[in-house]
This record gives structure tokens, sequence and C-alpha cells, in this order.
């Protein structure tokens, strides 16, 4: 398979890689998915010819991305999803938890709504500053 990029959508591509291979192996410790770090090795080990050097490093014979490629701002992204879900699913429970009727209907579903986004929006003025849990 052929597939022509200019510098710039490979550069994207890069970015692509390392996330998906970030969110598919980073916490599975010595159990990662090698397929996944096969793929992103390919992908990166174009960079020499690609004349980005910087962008890799060899760690134990693989062609891996460099330090430099993840102190370049890649994980500064990472971290702005993983905050988005992380209020996103945390609102979504707290509005289910506080719906006076389990399951939820269908005709509860503009309720619900109305509460997620009621959280949200707490959240995104204060973070998490209001939450306080009671532990029995």
């Amino acid at each position: 398979m052929q597939i022509e990029l200019t510098n710039k959508q490979y550069r994207r591509l890069l970015d692509l890689v390392y996330i998906g291979n970030w969110v598919l192996n980073a916490t599975r410790g010595d159990d990662r998915i090698q397929e996944y770090d096969e793929v992103e090795t390919l992908v990166f080990s174009h960079c020499i010819p690609q004349n980005m050097p910087k962008l890799v490093e060899l760690y134990n014979g693989e062609i891996i991305p460099s330090r430099a490629f993840a102190e370049g701002g890649i994980h500064e992204a990472i971290m702005a999803y993983e905050d988005d879900m992380f209020f996103e699913i945390l609102a979504q429970e707290l509005a289910l938890r506080d719906m006076p009727g389990q399951p939820v209907t269908e005709g509860d579903l503009l309720e619900l709504e109305n509460r997620v986004e009621d959280y949200l929006s707490e959240f995104a003025a204060n973070g998490t500053d209001n939450l306080s849990i009671s532990l029995s």
C-alpha cells in the first residue's frame, strides 16, 4: 500500500498514531498490545528520511517517538481530552444518581440532560472544588 502525504500531513499522522497507541497501551504495563507498538514504530521510522530525525530515538533496537516529540505538547492534548472526559462522565453519573426513578425512561431524558448540563456548568466554573463525598 502506498499513501502520499505532505510533510505537514505526515506530522499530523505522527500525532494521531502516538495518541492512539497511548490510549490503547499506556495503562497496560507489560501487557502492551504489541501490534500497535509495531505500527507506531513503522510510521515513526519514516521520520529520518522525511528529515524529522529529532522526533525519533532508538530504544532496545526499536524506533520510537523521541522524548522531544513526547514533550512537545502532545501530552497536553491528551490531558485536555482526559479532563474533558472525566468531567463528562462524572456529570453523567451524578445526574443519573440524582434521577428519581430507575431505570431512566425516555420521558426522563430531558431532565437527565438538564442535570448533566447543570453539573457541567458547575465543573466549568469551579472544577471539583465544590464536590464533597460523605463516607459512611
